[in-house]
Parts: structure tokens; C-alpha cells; sequence
């Protein structure tokens, strides 16, 4: 046989290498010691005693358990190494022994491992797993022509997975993995591999000793990073040998799976502990390890009490559940610990672990029974070596070893979570973990036997609580104090690193399998414990606004969180929900749903919610209500579901509507700068909560819920407790006057814009109520592509990707290019004129822009607000160069798709009366022209209008009353809650809650009240909307109640005040508003006014009956506000005979009609010019007339208030009010204010030293470049030669002092100031430099010399100017208008200049106005500033500082053109600071006194005096 021929080769062959030769006589003389009779591992087959007695020499020298292992790196085993690889090929070349082996590879599996930064391929057409992966050598070899594919750069390694069919089809496969006949490969002959069967067991068991004694106890801050380095370092080559032998394909990997897998060699090579001291110390080496990593060996544990679950039930038996908390409790917690038990606030819930095996536990018992389960564990131990995981994953190709190796991964499963949670380098362990995992857990196949045969499902839920456990916090959400709920700490560095990302990945990975996926969903201990591990992401991060003092330190965790709720919550939530598609899964969905309404009572019960959110607080991450939502909506679109089978009560809709609506009214808040003192970080945030990344797991889910709860709730309630959360109710009164107590003035329109918005996105968003996949796409694609033009790259990074792990980027099976093509144009790539090529974009077609612009979609899906606008310019421009609409448009308005019947009762909010009150008082505030009240707050109004009349029944009875009826309050506005006929009900009059000093006081009360135009309904009192609302929601809230003790259960009551009774405010008092309007003449009053022409509206249907027959209204339909208007009033005459009339009466009454006149083109065009200048003129004296009034106003204020100054003559008392403090708005904190001496206001400057004015000659002759060495470029003439040599012959003849006031320097070197013309907090500016100090990032500018960039425009700047306070401006009698004399005036300003100066007192003001003064002295070079003979002189720093303000002035005298009244060209792009540089300057001037003998001042003010011409 081969073997044997090879063994019996002749002497000379072993001694041509005499280390070999060496190697072998010393096996000989151990042995002749007599230990041991014949090796462990088998006998030697067919051949004689001397063949025996090699191979039992060869188990001694390879290691066995009489030698040394620590001998088996060191220099002996160097030396055996060629003796090694002859015994392995049985004593021939290894080379050849390699080729021969390689011929018998059965495995079909390309299987190549790479590291980081591997380029290799994916193609999603045969992908079957989402990880799916190819090498490019298979890639390219395979046919993949016309499919789904991209190249990528590996970023934690994988394996090729050609060959495959569970990842991938079998025709993607390349031609050498192509599935092979078993025929077709000979089998592998029994001598061959014989050595090798033999050898590489003792070969392992060497490795495994090595691993144990280079491994040592732990410090208490781990092992060090070197240490384990080093041991591996020196165990590289053997790794190295036994990866290569995996490459020598099928036969080799069979014969290392046997020796890996074989427990009874691993029992044989480790049980002798008795016979060798060495084997005994490393065995005992192997139980600290086991040990210090928290694990225990099953034979040492004293006590485990295991109880075998029920039939039908998990592993996971959750024990001692305490809804309150929603939390989970240590496992391995002492008897003490158990006794002391009482659940504490805060503390985490106990949860106890059973197991259906006979394995004790999945988190604290490990124990090994082969070289792989050691191998593997050692593996762990060392943070997984490269070397190691190559070689691990080598051996994959081989399916019982895959399998094997799968089982030992899982078993070993907690252990990686605790050493991950230990490491310091848990970034490059994390990549390692999921480059072994990603290949295990693909495979569907292998799943399912795993999750059967050893509990995954229930290990990786139970490892992901126990390692969230570790960085768990008290809920400071609704109740601080008493709260019982956990959360996740978002500044741990397990979330901040993302440590949790490999066991998440592995957990979404398993559940991308169906049938995995359903044993999860059936299995109601895992819903439970999985609900449970959600509930600590429910409510993290936790935002308090701050209403004082801006925050010092930004926290920077709050992506951290983010990322966790997608990955860890989110991303298996999808996984899921790819399996509930049919109707088939209902149950499924039961399934869940049902636990996380369990989940979320118990989530309210803990943070003790009633019904009103903690005032102040938001949180962007409810992932439990999203779990709902998104299960809720797949139970309606897929399952066939009825929705309120799934549907809790009015009580827990009332609940689960508060937090969503809650993060909603606090993005308005953001977006309105009240929460500015809390930094950039909460805009970071709400940017974040719509980015596209994340939006389809945030935002989308959030709205969808509250579609739900709106279309079930009360629509006065859910209306009312809208404006609620937006803090707009007490602006929504007809007074003209009103006190929010909640909100300031400053912020009320945009929270008031902010409300309707929400409620148009509410009311129009159909992604999860009718919409198919095809649509979502085209709708999503279409805004996207509006707001700019986009690359193809950037179309797909801007659409939100479908989170389902199976389905790539693209939800569903349809095209992405298909919808691309049909909605854009693309536009080549083009060269601009310097070279650069610009990208080939993609533009919406002109019939997009026509037909499906939706400006809706667009504000859902702007993370910046100016992308709004962007779309807002780019559709008017197509409208103006098609010639639909030369105005200024609107928003369209779009014409919606059908609702899904499940969510019809969504339309029940534009039918209900809180909204038609808020409506009407909305519409008559913009006709009054309330200053508070935007053309977008109109827009809105006109849009939700229009809904409602789309949305309204085909056909109303004329005969309608709806008075009456258990629904109507006393003091109902409207009879009915039908849009249509409340738009024709007249209010007359309105009894308001107004300050005592409004205009609206002094009414007289009418004896009427408000009825309808027919006097069909009379009201028996006046009605107001903040009475509606607040009776609407207490009558709700006893619904509720009564409901709840019909059940038995306890209800607290409301935590709330503020839907109180207005009148409680003593400041308040009641007044009545005469109105005698209604909704239809609101609009055409409105019309009127927004066409700026009496009587402008004329009911079309006048002229033609038939439009009332069939209106021609479009779906889509382009226009401005009298478009809208006019709209609106045809679809109402369209719907309601009674309308047409009232509406036809109404314009009668304002004038009789009157038939449209036929005008020529040329009068036409005429009368549309002078239109225009009398809407100019209007215009202009609507604004005359305001300012007036608001300056009468300004006056009669000032007038009232008591002066303390009262012997000051009237002509000052009257002038001082015109002068008002300067406000400034510091562009890092985005405070306003006035700038004090306690908190100065500064502006961002850059100081250079110029030499421009030294250049100016004297000679108007055009320079010339000078051609010659005698030729100068700089003449002799220019202003800095002249002052220099005349400054030099002065300082020759005259004192130096006169001298120097006899001058001007700063021709050469001059300081110049210029700005940027934004300011900022000085203390704000010091904190930001110091940020720009810690910043790691390499800058192109100096910090350590004051250069920094501006925070807002990022314009180059080196110091800040300090703004003086308009305020504290000196009174002196001098600054007073008066009627001295021009003598009188000189002779004060003499007086004023002889007068000793002081600097002021030492504030923080004139701290860094002498800042600042130190910095333009340094801007310059020392020659540039100090002329004097006399060093130090202060006669040269007065110079100095009159030289600054002189070379700005003549500097600014240059940039306007050579007039400082009338500004040149360049005064557009340039920002003047002279009046703080002279505040500045000046302060330092009073501490030099002028010399009186030649005072500059007395000279010039005598030569005027003996010169009066």
C-alpha cells in the first residue's frame, strides 16, 4: 500500500536533513523510557513492529500526554517541522502529498475566506439570503448578465458562497462549482490520509495546551492586549499549517472534521491527569479560564436547580412578571439578593431561566466534549485571532463539520456576549463574531435544525436582556420620582460602539427565515420576553427643554439611540412582519399584538400615565408603539384582518395617541426655536426621526397610529387635544386681544402652522391606508426628485429603504428603474467651461409637475426646511415657463386616493364641529388681518376645506337638521357636524374671554345669539371654542369613566388643569363679539380681499347652469388663494342647493350682478396696469397706515410710564423714547438680546494687517511693470514714501511728541476691520474656541492664535468686537439737542477734551474691549505701530489708535466708491463695523490727555473764528 511503501523507505532518505535525522533518534531514545506500550490513537495498520514502534515515537514527539507542550513552539519543535510535514506525507515530498490529496476533493463549495477590505460581489437576482456573497473569480465565471448585482468592500470579512443552493441558486453558480455528480469522484484511497488520521489529533491537542498555559489569570482590568499577542504571534505558523491543509480541499477537511468533532480522542488526549503534571496544571489552567469568564464546568457546580418546562411553552419561563417595570433581573443574583427582594424603584425585573435540555443553563455552564467545542472556546477567549477565524471558517465547505461547528457556536453563544461586553477592541471583535456568524445563519436548512436542536431562538433572546441589563437607568419620563421604569443608558459604550450589533445581526439574520421566524411568533414565552427587551428601548433618551440657561455640554448620544431602536428593535421587527403577508399568518399577528398591548399598559402603569404628558419633556423613541402600528397595518393590507378585532378600548386609544402626537407638536417646537437653549443636538435629533434611514421606522409608524386613533376616537376630542399639544388654544379666540399662558407671542404662528400642518399630513398621507407598494415608490420618488435634481445614487440614498431584510432597497417585486424612468428625465453628464464634469441628473417630467407634484409628501420627507421652498421655486418656475399660471402659486391641491374601508372613520375630523369652529375662527382672524396669522396658516385653513368637501357625502338633503341628538352641547356652535351645511350656518355672535383693558370690554351684550341665515336653528347661548373643546373633552373623559366602572376597574383622575375653565383667571373677563358671518361669506369676503377688488367674486354657475351639473374640477389643480377660494365655493354650490342660494344671496347683497363685460386686448391690457399701481398705492398706504398706528402705540406707552427723571426738559423727554437698544442674535446659542455689561454681545471680525493706502501715489500717470533693474515697481511717490520721509524730517526738527500729532501712520501695515456681520455671546465665542481646541480633526487655521471660522457662514475670523450697550450711551449735556451757540458747543468739546478720563469699572465688557484692543495691536509688525524715539510713549499708542479708525474710514472710503453718503458697487457685499470698532477705540482714547499747547482741536476751532467764511 502506499503508506506502507512510503514508511519503508530506505534510511539515507530521512538522513539527507540532519535535524531530521537528530529528531528522529531522539523519538527513539524516549522511546526506549517505556512510557507507554502503544499510542492512543489507533494501531498501525498493516504494517510490522517497526511500524508500530515509529508511530508510537511519532505520538510522543508530535506532543502527546507524556511530553510537553510548552516544548511544542519552542526550538525543538522548529527543528522538527520538515520531520512533521515527511510524517504527514508518509515519509515522500509534501508537495506531491498535497497534488494527490487535492485529486480527491468531492466538495462542490467554493468556500474562500477574506478578510476586511475584500472586494467582492452580491447579486440579489440569485441571492436567496439577503448576505449572500461571491468572490470575483466566481462572479465573473458565473452568468450574471442583466441581473441585480453590485461590488462592495468587505467590511468584516466573508466566505464565497458559490455553490451553495441554501444561500443562492443554483444558476448563479460558476462552472466549477456547478453541482457535481458523486459519480464522477473517485474515492479516497484508506493509506493515504492514514498519518494524517493519526497525527493531527496529538497536533491539536498540542495547540489546545499551548492556548492554556500562554493564557494567564486575568488583571482586574483583563489580561493585556500584548500578552495575548504574543502568545499568538508565536502560535501563527501552526494555524498557518493547519489552514493550509483546509485548502487541500474535500478529503483533508473530512479528515479534520473527524479529528475535531471525535470526543472519545478528546476524552482519551485530556483524561490523563493523573499520569503527567504538566497535562494536570494545564487542565487546571483550563478551569480557571472557565472560571474568571463567569462560566462553570458542570462537575464542580454544587447546586442548579433546573425545572422542565410545560409542553408547549419556551425555555424561557418569565417569572414574578411586574407589569409596572417592564424590566428584567440578574440571573445569577445570590439567595440573599432573592430574600431582599422588594422591588424597589427602579430596580430591574427578575427573570429566571429554565431550560427544556439537560444542558443546566445557556448562561453561566459550559462544558466540552471535542477539540472544536476547546478550539472554539480558546478562540473566544483571545478575542478571535485572524489565523484563527481563517482557519474556522476554512473548514465550512465540509457539511458535518458546519453543522458541528454551528452547534458549538451556539452553545458558546452567551460566552461571546460577555467577552465581547469586556473587550477594549470590541469594534474588530464585532466584525470577526459576524464574519463566522453570517455564514452559519444563512443557511435556512441549518436555522431550523439549530433553533430545534439547541434552543437558538431562546438563547439569543436571553443573551441580547442579559447584555442590555449591564447599561440600564431609571425612566425619568411623566413621573420622575415614582416612575418603576428602565431604560437603556444611551452614554454607556455598549451602545455608544454598538457592541450589541453582532448578536442583533445574527438575530435579524435568523429571523429573515420563515420557518424560524414562525417558531418565534407561535411561541408566546418568547413574544413575552421579546416585548420585554423592547420596552428598555421605550422611552430612552429622554429630552428636557430648557427654559433658563443654555445647556453647557451638548450630549452627543442621541444617534447612539437612534441606531439602536432601528437595529435592535426596528430591524426584527421587519423581519417578522416579512412573514405575516397571508392570511394564512393571522394568527401570528394575534400573537403579538396581543403581548405588546400587554407591553404597553404595563409600560403606562410603570411611568404612572393617565392621560396628560410631563409638560417640557419629549422622546423620539417608542418602539413598542411602532411594533403595533406596523403589526396592525400588515393585519389590514395582507391578512384581511378587521381592524377593531386588534383594537383595545376608547381609554388605552386615548393613551397610545399621547406620546406620537406629543413627538409631533415637539418637532414644530424645534422647528420654532423654543427649544434652542438645549443646542444643536434636539435639531440633530428631529432631523434624524425623518431622514430616510429612518423614517419608515419612525415617523411613517407614528402617523399611522394616530391615523388609527383618530379614526376610532371621538373627532372633537382628538381635534381639541391636537391644539392642545401644539399650546395654540388660546390663540384660537375672535378676540383682539388674548394671554397664552403656555406659549410666547414670538412662537405662536408657527406653532399655530406647525398644528395645521400636522393635521393636513394627518388627513392627506395614505402610505399605510390604501396605498400599494407601486405607489408608495412613485410617491416617494416624485418628492425626492421635485426638491432637487438627483444622481441615481442619490435617488436611492434619499428614498426610504424598505427595512426588510429580504427585499434589498426596493420594496416588493416591482422595478425601481421602470417607476424611474416613468417619472424623470435624465439629463447627460455635461463639462463645465473649468474642466469638471457635472453628473448626469435626473429631472421630473413635465407631466409630474403637472399632475403628481404633492406638496404634502414633500414637507413629510424634508429633513431641511429649505428643501420646501427649493420645490416651491422649481414648480412655480414650471408653471410660469408653461404658461399655466404666470402668478405666484399655491401648494396645489391633490385630490387623494381612496381610503381602505377599515379607515373610513378617519374623515370624521373634517365633519366634526371643533374643527369647523377653529376653522371659521381662523378664516375671520385673516380677514381681520390679525398679525399673527400667515398666508400659510391660510393655505391650510383653504386645504383642509377642501377636503372635507371632497370627503363629504355625494348628496345632501336640504331637509337636513341635526339639531338635537344625544352628541349636541348647549352651547354648539353649529347644529350638524356635516361640513357642507355648517359652511352656510351664520354665527351672529361670540362670547370671548378677553383682558379687561381690550376693546371688546366696553361692547354692549345683544339680547340675540347666534343662529342660522333661515332661522331653521336658534342657539340659546353664545359659543366660544374654548368652551367646545373643554365641554367635548370632559364629556369624553365620564364616557370613559362610566365605561371603566362598568368594568370594575380603578381610573384616576385627570392630572391636568389646563382644559379648566377659562374664567378661573382673575384677569379675564367675559365680553361679547357681534360676527354675523358665516364660513361662505368668510370665503368670498376673503376673495375680495385677496384680489384686492370689491365684489370680485361672481358665482360662475350664473352664466352656465351646467358646471353646477357637472363641475369640471380636476383632480389636480394650480393656482393662488383665489383659485382656492373659488374652488371651494363651487364643489359647496355643487353639493347643496341651499348653499348655491346663500352664496348667490351674498353676493347680491354686496352688489347686484352684473354680466361680465367683453374688453379687447388692448383695454385689457390697460386696465390690468393700472390695477396694479392701485394695488401698489393700497399697499403702500396699508403699510403708512401701520407704521402709524404702531408709533402711536409706541408713544402712548411710553407716555404712561412714570419717569424718575422728571426735571428734564420736554424737548429731551420726547426724543428719548425714539432711541431704542440694539438687539443682536448670537449665532451659536440662537439667543436674542441686547448686549450688557455682564454679557456682552460681539461681532465676528477678522483683523489684517494692510498695506492697500500705501500704495496710492499722488501722480495720475498709469503704472507700469518695470522691465529694467532700475525700475521700481513701488515708486517713489506713493503715501507710504511721502509720510515716512515726512514723518523722519519732522522727528529731525521738532519735539517727538508734537511730531507724532503732526502725522498719520498706518499706510504701511495698517490695521484693517472687516466683518462677516454676524455676532455672537462672548462667552458663547470662548466655549466654541475651546470646543475647536479639543477637535481632534486637522483645521486649516490656527486656534491657538485666536483664528477660528464663523459658526453660521464659516467665513474666516480671528477676534470679536464687543458691541456697546445702546442703553448705557453717556447723558452728557453736550449729546442733549440744543440751541447754544456754535462757540458755546466748540468750548464744551475743549472743556471735554481737558477733562481727565477714566477707564470705566471693570466689567466684562471692558475686559474684552481691552481683549480686542491687544488683539489689532498684534495684528500688525511692531516697525508698523511704533514711530517714537521714546519707547512705550504714550503719545505712540494714541497714534496707533488714531491711525486704526483713520485707515478704516479711508478703507471704507475706497470700498464705497470715494463717497461715504452714497454707497459704490462693492457696499452690497460688505458689512460696516465702525461703529464698534470706534466704541472701542474710544474707550481707550480718555486715558490720554491732549496736550493743550498743540491741541489740534483749539487750533482749528481759532482758525474758524478768525475765518467765518
Amino acid at each position: 500500500m502506499y503508506i506502507l511503501n512510503k514508511m519503508q523507505m530506505p534510511k539515507v532518505h530521512l538522513k539527507d536533513d540532519k535535524v531530521g535525522s537528530l529528531a528522529w533518534s531522539r523519538g527513539t531514545q524516549a522511546g526506549g523510557r517505556g512510557e507507554g506500550s502503544a499510542a492512543r490513537g489507533g494501531v498501525c495498520r498493516g504494517g510490522a513492529a517497526g511500524g508500530g514502534t515509529r508511530t508510537l515515537r511519532v505520538s510522543r514527539e508530535l506532543g502527546g500526554p507524556s511530553s510537553r507542550s510548552s516544548l511544542f513552539l519552542h526550538s525543538p519543535w522548529r527543528s522538527r517541522w520538515p520531520w512533521t510535514l515527511q510524517i504527514l506525507s508518509c515519509g515522500g515530498g509534501y508537495d506531491e502529498f498535497c497534488a494527490a490529496v487535492r485529486a480527491y476533493d468531492p466538495a462542490a463549495l467554493c468556500g474562500l475566506v477574506w478578510t476586511a477590505n475584500f472586494v467582492a460581489y452580491r447579486c440579489r437576482t440569485c441571492g436567496i439570503s439577503p448576505c449572500m456573497s461571491l468572490c470575483a473569480e466566481c462572479f465573473h465565471q458565473g452568468d450574471h448578465t442583466g441581473h441585480d448585482f453590485n461590488m462592495f468592500r468587505s467590511q468584516a470579512g466573508g466566505a464565497c458562497d458559490c455553490g451553495d443552493s441554501n444561500v443562492m441558486r443554483e444558476s448563479g453558480f460558476c462552472k466549477r462549482h456547478q453541482i457535481k455528480s458523486s459519480s464522477n469522484i473517485p474515492c479516497v484511497p484508506k493509506d493515504l490520509l492514514m498519518m494524517s488520521e493519526f497525527v493531527l489529533p496529538r497536533f491539536i491537542f498540542c495547540l489546545i495546551q499551548y492556548l492554556r498555559e500562554g493564557y494567564n489569570e486575568p488583571a482586574a482590568d483583563g489580561p493585556s492586549e500584548k500578552d495575548l499577542n504574543k502568545v499568538l504571534q508565536l502560535l501563527e505558523p501552526q494555524i498557518s499549517f493547519l489552514e493550509d491543509l483546509t485548502k487541500m480541499g474535500g478529503a483533508m477537511r473530512s479528515v479534520l472534521t473527524q479529528v475535531l468533532t471525535n470526543q472519545q480522542n478528546y476524552k482519551d488526549l485530556t483524561s490523563g491527569l493523573g499520569e503527567n503534571a504538566c497535562v494536570k496544571k494545564s487542565h487546571e489552567k483550563y478551569l480557571i479560564a472557565l472560571k474568571s469568564s463567569g462560566l462553570t464546568y458542570p462537575e464542580d457546580k454544587l447546586v442548579y436547580g433546573v425545572q422542565e418546562p410545560s409542553a408547549g411553552t419556551s425555555s424561557l419561563a418569565v417569572q414574578g412578571f411586574v407589569g409596572a417595570t417592564g424590566t428584567l433581573g440578574q440571573v445569577d443574583s445570590s439567595d440573599e439578593d432573592d430574600q431582599d427582594g422588594s422591588q424597589g424603584l427602579g430596580k430591574r425585573k427578575r427573570v429566571k431561566l429554565s431550560s427544556g435540555t439537560k444542558d443546566q443553563s445557556i448562561m453561566d455552564v459550559l462544558k466540552h466534549k471535542s477539540f472544536l467545542e476547546e478550539l472554539l472556546f480558546w478562540t473566544i477567549k483571545y478575542e478571535f485571532p485572524q489565523k484563527m477565524v481563517t482557519f474556522l471558517l476554512n473548514m465550512l465547505p465540509d457539511q458535518e463539520y458546519k453543522v458541528a461547528f454551528t452547534k458549538t457556536f451556539v452553545q458558546h453563544y452567551a460566552f461571546i456576549m460577555k467577552t465581547l461586553k469586556k473587550s477594549h477592541e470590541s469594534d474588530t471583535m464585532s466584525n470577526r463574531i459576524v464574519h463566522i456568524s453570517v455564514q452559519l445563519f444563512s443557511n435556512e436548512e441549518l436555522a431550523r435544525q439549530v433553533t430545534e436542536e439547541c434552543q437558538l431562538l431562546d438563547i439569543m433572546v436571553t443573551v441580547l436582556l442579559y447584555m442590555m441589563e449591564s447599561c440600564l437607568i431609571k425612566s425619568e419620563l411623566q413621573d420622575e420620582e415614582n416612575s418603576l421604569h428602565v431604560v437603556v443608558n444611551c452614554g454607556e459604550a455598549l451602545l455608544k460602539n454598538n457592541t450589541y450589533w453582532p448578536l442583533v445581526s445574527d438575530f435579524i439574520n435568523i429571523l429573515s427565515h420563515q420557518s424560524v421566524a414562525k417558531r418565534f411568533l407561535e411561541d408566546h414565552g418568547l413574544l413575552v420576553t421579546w416585548m420585554n427587551f423592547v420596552s428598555f428601548f421605550q422611552g430612552m433618551n429622554l429630552n428636557k427643554r430648557e427654559l433658563n440657561e443654555h445647556v453647557e455640554f451638548e450630549s452627543q448620544t442621541y444617534y447612539a439611540a437612534f441606531a439602536a431602536e432601528l437595529e435592535a428593535c426596528a430591524q426584527p421587527m421587519w423581519g417578522l412582519l416579512s412573514h405575516c403577508k397571508v392570511r394564512e399568518t393571522q394568527e401570528y399577528t394575534r400573537n403579538v399584538v396581543r403581548y405588546c398591548l400587554e407591553a404597553l399598559q404595563d409600560w403606562f402603569d410603570a411611568i404612572n400615565f393617565v392621560d396628560e404628558p410631563a409638560p417640557n419633556q419629549v422622546t423620539f423613541h417608542l418602539p413598542l408603539h411602532r411594533y403595533y402600528a406596523m403589526f396592525l397595518s400588515k393585519a389590514v393590507k395582507c391578512q384581511e384582518l378587521d381592524l377593531d378585532s386588534v383594537l383595545p378600548d376608547q381609554e388605552m386609544l386615548m393613551k397610545l395617541m399621547i406620546h406620537p402626537l406629543q413627538i409631533q407638536a415637539s418637532l414644530a417646537e424645534i422647528h420654532s426655536n423654543m427649544w434652542v437653549r438645549n443646542g444643536l443636538q434636539i435639531k440633530g435629533q428631529a432631523m434624524t426621526y425623518v431622514q430616510s434611514h429612518f423614517c419608515n421606522s419612525m415617523i411613517d409608524p407614528d402617523i399611522y397610529l394616530l391615523q388609527v386613533c383618530a379614526s376610532r376616537l371621538d373627532p372633537d376630542y382628538f381635534i381639541s387635544s391636537v391644539f392642545e399639544r401644539f399650546k395654540v388654544v388660546d390663540l384660537l379666540t375672535m378676540a383682539s386681544q388674548h394671554q397664552n399662558t403656555v406659549l410666547d407671542a414670538e412662537h405662536e404662528r408657527s406653532m399655530l402652522e406647525g398644528a395645521l400642518t400636522f393635521l393636513v399630513i394627518l388627513l392627506s398621507l395614505r402610505l399605510h391606508l390604501g396605498m400599494s407598494d407601486d405607489e408608495i415608490l412613485r410617491a416617494e420618488m416624485v418628492a425626492q426628485l421635485c426638491m432637487n435634481d438627483r444622481t441615481h445614487s442619490s435617488l436611492i440614498y434619499h428614498i426610504p429603504e424598505n427595512p426588510n431584510p429580504k427585499s434589498g432597497i426596493i420594496p416588493g417585486s416591482y422595478s425601481f428603474e421602470s417607476v424611474l424612468s416613468a417619472v424623470a428625465d435624465f439629463k447627460a453628464p455635461v463639462f463645465e467651461p473649468g474642466g469638471s464634469m457635472q453628473q448626469g441628473m435626473y429631472t421630473p417630467k413635465a407631466e409630474v409637475w403637472d399632475q403628481e407634484f404633492d406638496p404634502v409628501m414633500v414637507i413629510l420627507r424634508t429633513v431641511y426646511r429649505r428643501d420646501v421652498q427649493s420645490a416651491m421655486d422649481r414648480y412655480t418656475a414650471f408653471l410660469k415657463q408653461s404658461g399655466k399660471f404666470p402668478g405666484n402659486p399655491w401648494p396645489p391641491y391633490k385630490k387623494r386616493t381612496s381610503l381602505h374601508p377599515s379607515y373610513k372613520g378617519l374623515m370624521r375630523l373634517l365633519h366634526c364641529k371643533t374643527l369647523h369652529i377653529v376653522l371659521f375662527t381662523l378664516l375671520y382672524k385673516i380677514l381681520m388681518d390679525h398679525q399673527n396669522l400667515s398666508e400659510h396658516v391660510l393655505c391650510m385653513v383653504l386645504y383642509l376645506i377642501e377636503l372635507g368637501l371632497e370627503n363629504s357625502a355625494e348628496e345632501e338633503s336640504d331637509e337636513e337638521a341635526s339639531v338635537g341628538g344625544p352628541e349636541r352641547c348647549h352651547d354648539s356652535w353649529f347644529p350638524g357636524s356635516n361640513l357642507v351645511s355648517n359652511m352656510r350656518h351664520f354665527i351672529n355672535y361670540v362670547r370671548v374671554r378677553v383682558p379687561e383693558t381690550a376693546p371688546e370690554v366696553k361692547r354692549d351684550s345683544p339680547a340675540s345669539t347666534s343662529s342660522d341665515n333661515l332661522g331653521s336653528f336658534q342657539n340659546s347661548g353664545t359659543a366660544q371654542v374654548f368652551s367646545l373643546v373643554a365641554e367635548r373633552r370632559k364629556k369624553f373623559q365620564e364616557i370613559i369613566n362610566r365605561s371603566s366602572s362598568e368594568a370594575n376597574q380603578v381610573v384616576r383622575p385627570k392630572t391636568s388643569s389646563k382644559w379648566s375653565a377659562p374664567g378661573s383667571a382673575p384677569q379675564l373677563t367675559t365680553a361679547i363679539l357681534e360676527i354675523k358671518e358665516s364660513i361662505l361669506s368668510l370665503l368670498i369676503k376673503l376673495h375680495h380681499k385677496l384680489s384686492g377688488k370689491q365684489n370680485s367674486y361672481y358665482p360662475p354657475w350664473l352664466d352656465d347652469i351646467e358646471i353646477l351639473i357637472q363641475p369640471e374640477i380636476p383632480k389636480y389643480s394650480h393656482g393662488d388663494g383665489i383659485t382656492a377660494v373659488e374652488r371651494i365655493l363651487l364643489k359647496a354650490a355643487s353639493q347643496s342647493r341651499m348653499n348655491k342660494r346663500i352664496i348667490e344671496e351674498i353676493c347680491r347683497k354686496v352688489t347686484p350682478p352684473v354680466p361680465p363685460k367683453k374688453v379687447t386686448a388692448a383695454e385689457k391690457k390697460t386696465l390690468d396696469k393700472e390695477e396694479r399701481r392701485q394695488k401698489a398705492r393700497e399697499r403702500q398706504q396699508k403699510l403708512l397706515a401701520e407704521f402709524a398706528s404702531r408709533q402711536k402705540s409706541f408713544m402712548e406707552t411710553a407716555m404712561d410710564v412714570d419717569s424718575p427723571e422728571n426735571d428734564i426738559p420736554m424737548e429731551i423727554t420726547t426724543a428719548e423714547p425714539q432711541v431704542s437698544e440694539a438687539v443682536y442674535d448670537c449665532v451659536i446659542c440662537g439667543q436674542s438680546g441686547p448686549s450688557s455689561e455682564d454679557r456682552p454681545t460681539g461681532l465676528v471680525v477678522l483683523l489684517q494687517a494692510s498695506s492697500v493706502l500705501g500704495q496710492c501715489r499722488d501722480n495720475v500717470e498709469p503704472k507700469k511693470l518695470p522691465i529694467t533693474e532700475e525700475e521700481q515697481i513701488y515708486p517713489w511717490d506713493t503715501c507710504a514714501a511721502v509720510h515716512d520721509v515726512r514723518l523722519s524730517l519732522l522727528q529731525r526738527y521738532f519735539k517727538d511728541s508734537s511730531c507724532l500729532l503732526a502725522v498719520s501712520i498706518g499706510w504701511e501695515g495698517g490695521v484693517y476691520v472687516q466683518t462677516c456681520g454676524h455676532t455672537l455671546h462672548i462667552d458663547c465665542h470662548k466655549s466654541y474656541m475651546e470646543s475647536l481646541r479639543n477637535d481632534q480633526v486637522l483645521q486649516g487655521f490656527s486656534v491657538d492664535k485666536g483664528e477660528f471660522t464663523c459658526p453660521l457662514c464659516r467665513q474666516f475670523a480671528n477676534s470679536v468686537l464687543p458691541c456697546y450697550p445702546g442703553s448705557n450711551v453717556e447723558n452728557n449735556p453736550w449729546q442733549r439737542p440744543s440751541n447754544k451757540s456754535i462757540q458755546d458747543l466748540i468750548k464744551e468739546v475743549e472743556e471735554l477734551q481737558g477733562r481727565p478720563g477714566a477707564f470705566p469699572s471693570e466689567t466684562n465688557l471692558s475686559k474684552e474691549m481691552e481683549s480686542v484692543m491687544k488683539d489689532i495691536k498684534n495684528t500688525t509688525q511692531k516697525k508698523y505701530r511704533d514711530y517714537s524715539k521714546t519707547p512705550g510713549s504714550p503719545d505712540n499708542d494714541f497714534l496707533f489708535m488714531y491711525s486704526v479708525a483713520r485707515t478704516n474710514l479711508e478703507l471704507e472710503l475706497i470700498h464705497r466708491g470715494g463717497n461715504l453718503c452714497s454707497g459704490g458697487a462693492s457696499t452690497a457685499g460688505k458689512r460696516s463695523c465702525l461703529n464698534q470698532l470706534f466704541h472701542v477705540l474710544a474707550l481707550h482714547m480718555r486715558l490720554y490727555s491732549i496736550d493743550s499747547e498743540y491741541n489740534p482741536w483749539r487750533k482749528l476751532t481759532q482758525l474758524e473764528e478768525m475765518n467765518p467764511q
